[in-house]
């Protein structure tokens, strides 16, 4: 298969597993066509970017019920919604605003839409960010240091939220595992610390949801909806749902194109 189609196949695997909890090899085979030895090495390159856990014969869905998987792994899936989530978002800035960007894959789609928007001050913890607006000259740049985490490709402990909270900007644009109509979650314990710094460090908060996201709760809460200024989420996401976001905040519901 191309490497384009065996990356299309092993989300489809990672979707399966975490929806049926317990899965085995043979059955991912039926489900996806390909011999039970490709599977295991499907597994096994899943099981290395922290997707999923292997188990002898089959895989099982980490202990959360959401998982938060490898970067690289994140920045494939749902790219549609996220797009869209980002040009909504983005929206929300103009120029001469400081702007604070966590490390989540669908803020760095943002990130890339802000560059014209210059001049800005950009603060972030996340090193793709950075390389984001290293080189334009109207960005002023801060990078928020702390302990490296390579899942996230980010700084995160308490350095980093000491450092967040050593600032105000006029904007946060954060995102989260998961999402229920009362609050946001996440299973990290660091990375939630430093998202609460980042939301309480802002005069407007912004969350970016894509809809996989949403009805689902983690370990650690980050923060209620209601003390968001805007929620913006894809258009897949479920109406009743976002009615009832709406009691609490405002929602933006992006067009997926």
């Amino acid at each position: 298969m191309t490497k384009r189609s065996a990356e299309e196949r092993r989300r489809l695997i990672a979707d399966h597993v975490v929806e049926q909890g317990t899965v085995t090899g043979a059955e991912l085979a039926g489900l996806t066509g390909v011999s039970l030895m490709t599977v295991h090495r499907d597994l096994d390159d899943l099981a290395r970017q922290g997707v999923l856990r292997r188990f002898r014969g089959g895989a099982s869905a980490l202990p959360s019920t959401v998982f938060e998987s490898s970067l690289d792994y994140r920045l494939g899936v749902h790219t549609a919604e996220k797009n869209a989530v980002a040009h909504a978002a983005a929206a929300l800035v103009e120029p001469g605003m400081s702007v604070m960007l966590d490390d989540s894959t669908t803020v760095l789609a943002m990130a890339g839409l802000l560059v014209d928007l210059a001049p800005l001050t950009v603060v972030t913890n996340a090193r793709r960010v950075l390389d984001v607006f290293a080189g334009c000259e109207d960005i002023r740049l801060i990078a928020l240091g702390g302990a490296y985490s390579r899942t996230h490709d980010s700084f995160l402990g308490m350095p980093c939220v000491e450092a967040v909270q050593a600032l105000s900007v006029d904007l946060v644009a954060v995102s989260a595992s998961a999402l229920d109509a009362r609050s946001a979650y996440h299973q990290e314990q660091d990375v939630v610390q430093v998202k609460r710094a980042m939301l309480a460090s802002a005069a407007t908060t912004v969350m970016l949801m894509d809809h996989t996201k949403l009805a689902r709760t983690a370990l650690h809460r980050v923060g209620s909806v209601s003390d968001l200024d805007h929620l913006v989420v894809d258009d897949g996401a479920d109406p009743e749902l976002i009615g009832r976001l709406r009691e609490r905040t405002r929602v933006t519901v992006a067009a997926t194109r």
